[in-house]
């Protein structure tokens, strides 16, 4: 029987859920302690890990406590402490898992790096985050060449290769590291992650998620996932990534439940493979996996039908049409949530909760959070007028986002802060997302910031100018499409094109490379010169 959701953030007791996760001592909490050794003793598997290569292995709680104590004592003689940020640049292997366990139970903070980045997005932050050590791979080893940092490298080496001079291989220093490395103590407001968010108008953006955000990471969980102790549970987003790391790794380890992680690119085979063979029954993806195992056709997915439980989308709208084949062909209603690096998931319409679904719309305020649709002054907007969607920090126990580091945060005064995107809140509640206000690029579930993507290009010795936007498509939501300027002397050829393509491949990431590029003789700007990206979108539309 699901429980009714409460339409009034006053009814949500902020003091019980927070107790109820972290405990009564909000100043002795260890994330290690909360997602892995509070749950030692049930012999529950923690980590289904498998790979491209069939490759398989299951870790309990039980194992990932003694090797992350391992690691941690491999960082604690490198000079890891309390603060200190851990960088993992590291496929979905469970070295990565024990890299962030490991990090946290040092009372240390973790910072993701996405494996398709480029050494130019990397560099930018780790310079911006001062991490003491970066824990790589081989295969993304060369990436950290020319840091002009020099941060510990630990490295993950392939069997029965050597790790580069200098590096400290990873496997080998914790085979020799002493066991038993007790969880050191911090406060609800430490923090205990560091994200980047991609922006418009500069650099991807550092904030720190505090250890009190664990709360309704596990709500979110519980309430909104469904997830339950016996579910075969995989969400398939990469951990470089805070979807991934908040909810294919904090989120179902603090429930004491198990997490799969699959070490290979993504395909409609291995996603059904992946499902099949684990018999998976709760499924988290974005939009474009789901429509990419539609293409493939009712006969290859036909054999799931009966075997998953419930599916969640996150990343990016939720199309009509894929909760309808979903409906028709697999008997199952897949939920649409939304949210942002910022705040986590904040909007959803839940598998544990009790509400009317309505058609189009993003669900409900997570409890504990009450979001409200404004104008630019604050007013808030009557039921049916499109605005901006933001959320009431004063009346939100649940809100942790504290600002970026060092620089400023969308806000109206001390009550809103405001996602960007525009929405319209229905009559009964539900909220409906109708376009993002700026101009960040969702593709394929990817949030990308122009700005790094027009910098790289930016790089080459024959553009003068460049602006980047998405453009609708139906399978990615949106693709990277680059407008580019060149020097007068310069010819605008295919050959040149796909050069600049490589070039943001290599220095941004393959995730984020302009798959269209058109040189055009000039960008449209305002009067102060800024460029007008909504210009250029409204051209593409047109055509």
């Amino acid at each position: 029987m699901k429980a009714p959701y409460e339409l009034s953030y006053q009814q949500f007791d902020s003091l019980q859920a927070t107790q109820a996760v972290l405990g009564e001592d909000l100043l002795s909490v260890n994330v290690a302690q909360l997602c892995c050794d509070q749950h030692v003793g049930s012999d529950r598997v923690a980590l289904r890990w498998r790979s491209e290569q069939g490759a398989a292995e299951d870790l309990t709680f039980e194992d990932l406590k003694q090797r992350s104590e391992r690691l941690a004592r491999v960082l604690s003689d490198r000079g890891i402490g309390p603060g200190d940020r851990v960088a993992g640049l590291l496929p979905r292997i469970p070295e990565l898992l024990l890299t962030v366990l490991a990090t946290w139970r040092l009372g240390a903070v973790y910072q993701p790096l996405f494996t398709a980045f480029g050494p130019k997005a990397i560099e930018h932050r780790l310079a911006t985050s001062g991490a003491k050590v970066v824990v790589t791979d081989s295969l993304n080893r060369q990436k950290l060449d020319n840091l002009n940092s020099a941060p510990t490298i630990l490295t993950v080496a392939q069997r029965g290769s050597a790790v580069q001079a200098g590096d400290v291989d990873l496997r080998e220093a914790m085979n020799s590291a002493d066991p038993g490395m007790p969880p050191v103590a911090r406060s609800a407001d430490d923090p205990f992650l560091m994200m980047f968010t991609s922006g418009t108008t500069g650099p991807a953006k550092p904030l720190y998620v505090p250890i009190r955000a664990v709360v309704p990471f596990a709500g979110y969980m519980r309430d909104a996932v469904g997830l339950r102790n016996d579910d075969r549970f995989w969400n398939i987003a990469d951990p470089g990534w805070a979807y991934g790391l908040y909810y294919a790794v904090t989120g179902p380890l603090l429930l004491g439940c198990a997490t799969l992680l699959y070490d290979g690119p993504f395909s409609v085979e291995s996603s059904l493979k992946v499902i099949r063979d684990n018999d998976i029954n709760n499924l988290a993806g974005s939009p474009t996996a789901y429509r990419l195992l539609i293409a493939a056709g009712s006969d290859a997915v036909s054999e799931l039908k009966g075997q998953l439980r419930v599916v969640s989308s996150a990343g990016e709208p939720l199309n009509p049409e894929v909760i309808r084949w979903f409906s028709e062909h697999l008997d199952i209603v897949v939920h649409d949530h939304y949210g942002q690096t910022e705040l986590g998931m904040v909007l959803c319409n839940f598998h544990n909760l009790d509400h009317t679904v309505t058609p189009g719309s993003a669900g409900y305020p997570m409890p504990g959070i009450r979001l409200a649709v404004v104008d630019e002054d604050g007013v808030e907007q009557a039921s049916g007028t499109p605005g901006i969607l933001a959320v009431d920090r004063q009346q939100s126990p649940m809100y942790w986002f504290k600002g970026y580091e060092g620089m400023q945060s969308r806000a109206i005064g001390e009550k809103y802060y405001l996602t960007g995107d525009a929405a319209v809140q229905n009559a009964n509640g539900s909220i409906k997302f109708v376009s993002r206000a700026d101009d960040v690029i969702t593709s394929s579930g990817y949030r990308i910031g122009p700005f790094d993507v027009e910098s790289a290009l930016l790089e080459h010795d024959a553009v003068v100018e460049a602006a980047v936007i998405g453009k609708p498509d139906p399978l990615r939501t949106e693709l990277v499409k680059a407008f580019v300027v060149v020097k007068p002397s310069v010819n605008a050829s295919d050959q040149l094109a796909e050069e600049l393509k490589q070039l943001v491949k290599r220095r941004v990431g393959a995730h984020a490379y302009p798959r269209e590029l058109e040189f055009i003789d000039e960008l449209p700007k305002t009067p102060s010169g800024k460029i007008q990206r909504f210009v250029l979108r409204k051209k593409e539309l047109s055509v």
